[in-house]
């Protein structure tokens, strides 16, 4: 029997739509997958906590609570950044800790846990903490393809893994480019190697995902991530009814009920539609494209970039940008394409084809990197590059977070004002500016509230 853990909610919108789907969506749709009889429901992390807020006008601890209001039979599953938890920065170990404690208090059951450069002392702390307060702890690496990442690289992190305490390992190919043939000899080596629980997450955006789930199935894979149809496919996961029915009555059955997902269906439908009709949802993000086993650019990273161009008014640079990201990639020590690096390379790849001389602008991240700041490159960068960019400034060779001074203590009392919950205090942390609009707002609005409810009294 392989285990399925449904995505539609967090990784589905994320890569569909810039993760536009609302509380209410969530919630009602999750109402009826809790049913449904799924190892569990990916509801929160990735890029649900900054959407929430900026986006949205919504809490997204408020909307984690309320998801678990009405999935009483299965595990909630989130996903989180290492050291950068759901931000684009390294955070303080005590930030890092206190976000375990209160999103498994908030109701998370399984925290995923990756870095983006598979630097395994960017997880240390979170698997610590996790553990700590009860969670379950997957630690998932992020999958890619370049001279280092071999099958070699992986089994070695895979031991490594299981020997810092992870309940489950999963691999992630964020950009949907592990084939068949490759993903069969990466689950077999991987098995062999360690007894914890492995996992597949995977994109349909080049057209083979399908295909390398039945592969990993077959080679020995315990669970694999699938998205419920219509919010399934082009650049999110395989569809859970399509892939379940291909199962069904082999010794890999999820035995799923397929009733309930038949009646999840129709609400799907509708949010799609939405999301079609007001533009947010880009036909582009639907389609396959074999090319991205070139470019290796995942789901989240292609619709965000679409976005970008387009508020630009440059959708026609877009096979242009397409073509520099791989190029970026090398210069930079072939980072896999996943949040933060990612949005490091893509923005990189834009400012390099809008402003017309590669490296003339350099996000501030991008320095950060280069200064070791997010840890250790998978491979030696373009010295060429990184002397354009942070000219002979030192790079430092320490895991990044022992150079951060506790944080929590001071944004607590530095937002004494607004900020009325720990978990009001950890969105300062993550996202400052954006949650301290969006809570002065919040409370602001509650508190003329209850004024006029004690005037009507």
């Amino acid at each position: 029997m392989v285990r399925f853990v449904e995505t539609s909610v967090r990784d589905g919108h994320q890569s569909l739509f810039a993760t536009r789907m609302t509380t209410k969506e969530v919630v009602d749709l999750c109402a009826i997958l809790d049913d449904a009889g799924y190892h569990a429901i990916e509801v929160w992390g990735g890029a649900t906590f900054d959407a929430a807020m900026r986006f949205l006008n919504e809490d997204p601890w408020e909307r984690l609570r309320e998801v678990r209001k009405v999935c009483k039979k299965t595990k909630l599953q989130m996903l989180f950044r290492g050291q950068n938890i759901l931000g684009y920065r390294h955070y303080s170990d005590d930030v890092v800790d206190m976000f375990c404690k209160k999103s498994i208090e908030n109701g998370i059951d399984i925290i995923r846990v990756f870095d983006a450069l598979n630097d395994i002392r960017n997880l240390r702390q979170a698997v610590e903490s996790t553990k700590k307060y009860g969670g379950e702890c997957q630690i998932a690496l992020s999958y890619t393809t370049s001279p280092v990442h071999t099958i070699e690289y992986y089994t070695k992190l895979a031991k490594e893994v299981e020997s810092l305490g992870a309940d489950s390992l999963c691999i992630k190919d964020m950009a949907g480019v592990l084939l068949p043939e490759d993903a069969t000899k990466l689950v077999t080596a991987i098995k062999k190697e360690i007894s914890i629980p492995l996992e597949l997450h995977s994109h349909c955006t080049a057209g083979v995902c399908e295909m390398t789930y039945m592969a990993a199935i077959k080679a020995g894979v315990d669970i694999v991530d699938t998205s419920l149809s219509p919010l399934s496919n082009g650049t999110a996961q395989p569809s859970t009814q399509a892939l379940a029915v291909a199962l069904k009555g082999s010794e890999y059955d999820p035995k799923l009920d397929m009733d309930v997902l038949h009646k999840a269906e129709p609400l799907m439908t509708q949010v799609v539609n939405k999301y079609v009709g007001n533009g947010l949802l880009n036909p582009k993000s639907l389609q396959v494209n074999p090319n991205i086993l070139t470019y290796q650019v995942p789901g989240g990273m292609l619709s965000n970039m679409i976005k970008q161009l387009t508020d630009q008014g440059a959708m026609d640079k877009y096979e242009e940008v397409l073509r520099e990201i791989p190029h970026v990639r090398k210069d930079l020590g072939y980072p896999p394409l996943v949040t933060p690096m990612s949005q490091m390379v893509g923005t990189q790849a834009v400012l390099n084809v809008l402003s017309g001389e590669r490296y003339k602008m350099c996000a501030k991240e991008v320095k950060d990197y280069l200064h070791g700041r997010y840890g250790k490159a998978p491979a030696a960068v373009n010295e060429d590059v990184k002397k354009k960019i942070i000219g002979d400034d030192e790079v430092i060779t320490c895991r990044p977070a022992d150079l951060l001074e506790p944080e929590f203590e001071k944004l607590k009392e530095k937002y004494a004002d607004i900020a009325r919950s720990d978990e009001d205090v950890l969105s300062l942390a993550l996202f400052e500016n954006v949650a301290r609009d969006f809570l002065k707002k919040k409370y602001a609005h509650e508190d003329v509230e209850e004024d006029s409810f004690e005037m009507f009294v």
